[in-house]
């Protein structure tokens, strides 16, 4: 299963759910795409494809909660809470990706969030930040790396031998990202 045939499956129906939350044509793309980008980046740590679908929803539930924590929105939690159980405690690899985000150099930080994020093409990143192409590829690569190394410092995540990065999430007590 690829993030396409995902998207083919899915993505209108996430898309109709987005929108029935955050009531904003650009929002829900915007949320929907930051949706597809986590389902692209950990498809590969989906053990039972039978839950494909619940874990899309889970992965949009979330995306559409931090937009409206980031964005300092009030929501009905009660359209949440009909539709799935939302639990406060639960140590997420979102919680510690935001904390390995926070912790990267501005320079590395800046040009992945416009290529990997804001989905910008290379050469525009490299144009925006007013630097040549081969120093803005170079850090995007180092930022990358330095994402995997935090999974790796944080929670013991380990490289396998295809060059994915598997392990478990830790209790949020034992990360040392998260209770930095």
């Amino acid at each position: 299963m690829t993030t396409n045939d995902v998207w083919n499956q899915y993505s209108d129906d996430v898309k109709w759910f987005i929108a029935s939350k955050v009531k904003d044509s650009t929002v829900t793309n915007d949320v929907l795409q930051d949706t597809f980008i986590k389902v692209h980046t950990k498809l590969h740590t989906l053990k039972d494809v039978t839950k494909l679908k619940s874990w899309v929803f889970a992965i949009a539930r979330n995306s559409i909660m931090d937009y409206f924590k980031t964005s300092k929105m009030t929501f009905e939690i009660a359209n949440f809470e009909s539709e799935a159980t939302i639990l406060e405690d639960v140590h997420t690899e979102q919680d510690c990706l935001r904390g390995i985000l926070k912790s990267l150099p501005k320079k590395y930080r800046d040009p992945l969030f416009l290529s990997d994020i804001k989905g910008l093409k290379q050469a525009e990143v490299a144009t925006q930040l007013h630097q040549n192409l081969p120093t803005t590829k170079s850090q995007i690569q180092r930022a990358r790396k330095l994402i995997a190394q935090g999974f790796m410092d944080c929670c013991g995540f380990v490289m396998n031998e295809k060059g994915e990065l598997v392990g478990e999430i830790q209790d949020k007590k034992d990360c040392k990202i998260c209770n930095a």
